[in-house]
């Protein structure tokens, strides 16, 4: 796996993202990534050379291995961090396209504009951060919640194939070619449960991060919305009733004037 280049991908998308789409990022890296290519691959380096069951019938150690490991820990783990981080090019494409949509605005907005000043404006595009906004949000809350759902796919898939994160030391086997039930026994086994778990627990930590940072922009779309509905009324009570609110005060002038007159009179 070239971890390097989804990251540099990744890391793209990180500086449109939240802060905790920046610790999200840190921790997939640091503690799943770096894991997985440093020593989860060691680990399983040895997971069906050393399976070794108690019979000589040819294919009986081969046909248990794949009932009992249908897939390696280690190729599910690739499978799982690679669906996590695909959602977040989804956030990519879209700042690509309103990027280029923009730098098309800045060619062609004025023909008088200096090849100096478009240039100014180019770079600066390069360097600006889009606002978690609009059609942004959405699509940055939808891969949030792709995200979880892959996540907790991919768990759920792990607890159910292995029937938990506990490696056995020893199972046993029935399946043909085998003769009869045959021992059969897993190659370091406590150090495969701890990397289990391990991995486990950080796509846990992932999900929670990943929950909080949706809840995140939940609530500040809803902290959001009210002004935005305020002004919006604000609006649409001046452009409807401005001929109302007119002749109300007009009303009001006239009272107070003839008030005023009727004051004066009775002195």
């Amino acid at each position: 796996m070239s971890w390097g280049t989804l990251y540099a991908q990744l890391a793209g998308v990180n500086r449109h993202s939240t802060s905790l789409g920046k610790v999200w990022l840190s921790v997939l890296f640091i503690f799943r990534v770096t894991i997985l290519a440093v020593a989860a691959e060691a680990v399983w380096g040895d997971e069906q050379s050393d399976f070794t069951c108690n019979t000589l019938q040819p294919g009986c150690e081969n046909v248990c291995y794949d009932h009992f490991f249908p897939i390696s820990h280690v190729r599910l783990w690739c499978l799982q961090l690679i669906f996590a981080s695909t959602p977040a090019l989804l956030v990519a494409m879209y700042v690509a396209y309103r990027k280029h949509e923009d730098k098309r605005g800045i060619l062609h907005a004025d023909k008088k504009t200096s090849k100096a000043k478009q240039e100014d404006e180019l770079e600066s595009l390069k360097k600006r951060r889009l606002p978690i906004i609009g059609p942004l949000w959405w699509i940055y809350a939808f891969s949030l919640v792709f995200r979880l759902l892959f996540e907790a796919a991919f768990i759920y898939a792990l607890y159910v194939i292995y029937d938990g994160f506990r490696m056995p030391r020893l199972v046993r086997c029935e399946q043909w070619p085998c003769p009869n039930e045959v021992d059969c026994f897993v190659s370091r086994p406590t150090e495969k449960t701890v990397f289990t778990v391990f991995m486990a627990a950080a796509s846990a930590a992932c999900m929670v991060l990943n929950a909080a940072e949706l809840a995140y922009l939940v609530a500040k779309a809803l902290r959001r919305c009210p002004r935005v509905g305020a002004g919006r009324g604000r609006s649409n009570c001046s452009a409807k009733d401005k001929g109302l609110l007119q002749s109300k005060k007009n009303e009001i002038l006239l009272s107070s004037s003839s008030s005023v007159s009727s004051s004066g009179k009775a002195l």
